[in-house]
C-alpha cells in the first residue's frame, strides 16, 4: 500500500488543483491519498472562503480519501511553522510514502540544496543573512538576498538563484527542511505549476490561481455565480458545493467581515498584550495600536501597518491572532514539545477503511475522529491547541450572511464528512 500526502488549503479546490492531484498520483504511483488541509482561517492570514467542511467535501470529490486538519497556529504560521506543521502530521501517520508539492522549478534537487543550506546555515551564509536583516527588510527577503549572495560566492549552480523568489519553491524549501529536521522517511517529489501565477488577481483561463477566483467571487454578486467565466476554472462538483454553501448564507467568508471584531480588539487591549502576540515584535504593538484609532477601515489599518520589515502577510496573521489571543509565548511552548499535539480528521471516503486501520495502528499522535472525546484530554497542549480551534470556528461562522449558522460549538457538532459511493459505482 502506497500512500501519498498532499498539503494543501484548497480556498476554494480548482482545475489547477486537480491537475497536481492526478499528476501526484501518476508520479508516486500510490494507492491512497491523504490531504493535510488548513482549518477555518488560512496560511496567509486570512478567512478561507467556505469552512472547513466544504472544502474537505471538495478534496473527497475530487479523489482524496482522507482529509485531516492542521491545527490553526500552524495553518496560520509563517512558511517555516506551516510547513513543519504539516510536514508532521503527515509523518506522525505512520503510513505516509510519499510528499508531492507543487513549485514553479519543478526539480527536487536544487529545492534540496537550498534546504541543506538553510538547516546547515554555514557562517558566511550566516553574516550576509546579518548584514540584510540589518538593512531593515523583512526576514524572508533577507534571506532571499542571503541566499542569492552566497550562491553566488561558493559558485553554486545558477538556477539556485533563480528559484529562491517564488513562493511555492520557497514553501518547497521549507517541506524539505522539516522533513530534514524529523529524519522522516517521506519521499519528496515536485511538480511544476502550470498557467497561471500564484498571485495573480484576475481570471485567464481554465487555469487561474485560487486569488483571482476570490477576487472574481467578491467583485461579484454571488448569487450569479453561473458565471460562465468562473466556471470555467472549478471542476463541476466543486462548483455546486461553493453555490450551495454561497445559497445557504454560509459563504463567501472575507478578511472584511471581521473589520469591526479586530478594531474593537486593538482598542481595547494594553498595548502590553499586544506586544505578546505571536508574530509582534520590535515595536509593532504601538503602530498597531496607532493604526486602530486613526484608521477607518481594515484595508487602511493594514496598509499603514504594512513596511519591508512587516510584510502584509504578517500583519495579517498578528490580527486574526488578536482576536484568537495567540501569544508567542503559547506559540513557542507548542513548538518545543514537538508541534502539532493530534491527528484530527476532517473526512475520508468509502476507500479508506483499510487506510484508517493502519493509521490506527501505527501513528504516533491522538486520532481524533469525534473533538468532544477529548475536550478534557490530560494533554494540556491537545486541549489548548483544541480549545484555540474551537474559538477560530465560533469567531468564524458570525461572518455567515445567514444567521440561523452562526451559533457557537460548531466544533462538536459537525461530523465528519464520509463520502459514500457513487450510485453510478
Amino acid at each position: 500500500m502506497k500512500v501519498l500526502g498532499l498539503i494543501v488549503e484548497y480556498n476554494p479546490f480548482h482545475n489547477g488543483h486537480a491537475y497536481h492531484l492526478e499528476e501526484a498520483v501518476k508520479l508516486s504511483g500510490a494507492d491512497y491519498v491523504v490531504c493535510v488541509m488548513s482549518g477555518n482561517f488560512i496560511q496567509r492570514g486570512e478567512p478561507a472562503i467556505v469552512n472547513k467542511w466544504a472544502r474537505t467535501q471538495m478534496a473527497l470529490e475530487a479523489g482524496v480519501d482522507l482529509v485531516i486538519e492542521l491545527p490553526l497556529v500552524y495553518a496560520m504560521g509563517s512558511a517555516e511553522y506551516f510547513a513543519f506543521g504539516a510536514v508532521k502530521l503527515l509523518d506522525s501517520l505512520g503510513v505516509t510514502d510519499y510528499l508531492c508539492f507543487g513549485s514553479e522549478h519543478g526539480s527536487i534537487e536544487a529545492l534540496e540544496s537550498i534546504a541543506d543550506i538553510l538547516i546547515n546555515e554555514p557562517p558566511a551564509y550566516q553574516e550576509i543573512l546579518k548584514a540584510q536583516m540589518n538593512t531593515g527588510i523583512s526576514y524572508p527577503s533577507a534571506r532571499e538576498k542571503a541566499l542569492t549572495e552566497y550562491c553566488k560566492t561558493m559558485d553554486l549552480p545558477a538556477e539556485i538563484e533563480n528559484i529562491i523568489g517564488s513562493s511555492n519553491n520557497i514553501l518547497g524549501i521549507e517541506y524539505l527542511k522539516a522533513l530534514k529536521k524529523l529524519s522522516s522517511r517521506i519521499t519528496p517529489l515536485t511538480i511544476q505549476r502550470v498557467s497561471n501565477d500564484y498571485h495573480t488577481r484576475e481570471i485567464t483561463g481554465s487555469i487561474s490561481s485560487a486569488t483571482a477566483i476570490r477576487n472574481h467571487i467578491k467583485n461579484n454578486d454571488s448569487s450569479d455565480f453561473a458565471f460562465k467565466q468562473l466556471k470555467e476554472t472549478l471542476p463541476t462538483s466543486i462548483a455546486n458545493i461553493l453555490e450551495k454553501e454561497f445559497e445557504a448564507g454560509r459563504g463567501p467568508v472575507f478578511q472584511d467581515h471581521f473589520e469591526a471584531q479586530i478594531f474593537v480588539t486593538l482598542r481595547k487591549s494594553p498595548v502590553s498584550e499586544i506586544a505578546s502576540l505571536c508574530y509582534v515584535a520590535e515595536g509593532l504593538e504601538n503602530r498597531l495600536r496607532k493604526a486602530s484609532e486613526q484608521s477607518g477601515t481594515l484595508e487602511a489599518l493594514i496598509e499603514s501597518v504594512t513596511t519591508k520589515r512587516y510584510p502584509r502577510t504578517r500583519v495579517q496573521r498578528i490580527l486574526f491572532n488578536a482576536l484568537l489571543g495567540i501569544t508567542t509565548d503559547e506559540f513557542n511552548t507548542f513548538n518545543s514539545f514537538g508541534g502539532p499535539q493530534y491527528i484530527r480528521v476532517l473526512g475520508f471516503n468509502h476507500r479508506a477503511s483499510s487506510l484508517m486501520s493502519q493509521i490506527n495502528k501505527k501513528a504516533s499522535l491522538p486520532v481524533i475522529m469525534k473533538v468532544a472525546d477529548f475536550k478534557h484530554s490530560c494533554n494540556p497542549l491537545l486541549k489548548r491547541m483544541l480549545e484555540i480551534e474551537s474559538l477560530a470556528t465560533n469567531i468564524y461562522v458570525l461572518a455567515y450572511k445567514n444567521p440561523e449558522f452562526r451559533k457557537a460549538g460548531q466544533e462538536f457538532t459537525q461530523n465528519i464528512i464520509r463520502m459514500k459511493p457513487s450510485s453510478s459505482g
